[in-house]
């Protein structure tokens, strides 16, 4: 069976893949492009948070609130990237339908 550690870096690939394909897309909003590449960063703050986790207080990254709260800070504003970049996207979509 694969370990979740193995599943999660393998679940980067497709990922990347999707990045690659949506930065390429003339329809994209760049607001919710940012956002979706912001996950990456949260990605990479959330791994050596957790390592720290680990080894500094011997617990997993969920147990250590102030460094899981960082951590999901990061996924937060990616989040909000995402919802004002289509939000614009829609309101664009229909000033443009109303002309």
């Amino acid at each position: 069976m694969i370990s979740k550690e193995t599943l999660f870096a393998l679940s980067l690939f497709p990922y990347l893949g999707f990045l690659w394909f949506i930065s390429r897309s003339p329809q994209m909003p760049r607001l919710a492009l940012y956002g979706f590449y912001g996950t990456l960063v949260f990605v990479a703050i959330t791994i050596p948070a957790g390592i720290y986790a680990v080894l500094h207080y011997g617990e997993s990254l969920a147990n250590v609130d102030w460094l899981h709260g960082g951590a999901e800070l990061f996924l937060t504003l990616s989040n909000i990237l995402l919802v004002l970049g289509f939000g614009q996207a829609v309101r664009q979509l229909q000033m443009k339908n109303e002309k």
